[in-house]
């Protein structure tokens, strides 16, 4: 019987973004497969994490796309971004947790692309006065990522509804914490 790898990927993803710690054994028993059978094609649990980053890589930049970065104002991009990106911000913020990833010389390049990209977005909303120019693009991203993570982390554990997401995230990134008063 052939194992369908993107099965076997997809679930491993939907399981280690519930429990990161989780061990190869929960991951074949999730996937329903031997281990022996998940040994076969992820030698450990590294090349799991591996094969997760190519994954998670591949859905931020159809999230990107499909956010049409370039289009209107950059707040409303944001949105979109936010939007698109949601589907796949557990397997992102359990990626975020993965230090190897994000360390040395091979660190995939697919992030930085993804960087850029945001960056880009970010710094056209300062140039067109939409965003706040004391805030770098580099640290609006990090600032993206952060609120990503946390947000699939609330939603999972939930203390925060799933429809709430991209409300919740594109709120707090664009208008802050403060309380502006009504005119």
């Amino acid at each position: 019987m052939a194992v369908d790898r993107e099965r076997v990927l997809r679930t491993a993803a939907a399981l280690l973004t519930r429990k990161s710690t989780a061990t190869m054994d929960e991951v074949a028993k999730a996937a329903g497969i031997s281990r022996a059978t998940l040994h076969r094609h992820f030698a450990g649990r590294d090349a799991l994490v591996r094969a997760l980053e190519t994954l998670g890589i591949d859905e931020c930049e159809a999230a990107l796309d499909a956010a049409r970065l370039d289009e209107g104002p950059a707040s409303d991009a944001v949105h979109r971004l936010v939007a698109a990106i949601e589907p796949a911000a557990g397997l992102l913020a359990f990626l975020y947790t993965e230090n190897q990833l994000f360390e040395g010389e091979e660190q995939n390049a697919g992030w930085a692309r993804i960087d850029d990209r945001i960056a880009d977005l970010f710094r056209r909303g300062q140039q067109t006065g939409e965003f706040r120019i004391d805030l770098t693009p580099a640290w609006l991203t990090e600032a993206l990522y952060g609120l990503l993570a946390s947000g699939a982390w609330a939603v999972t554990e939930g203390r925060v509804a799933r429809n709430d997401f991209t409300h919740m995230i594109v709120g707090l990134l664009l208008g802050g914490a403060l309380r502006r008063e009504e005119p």
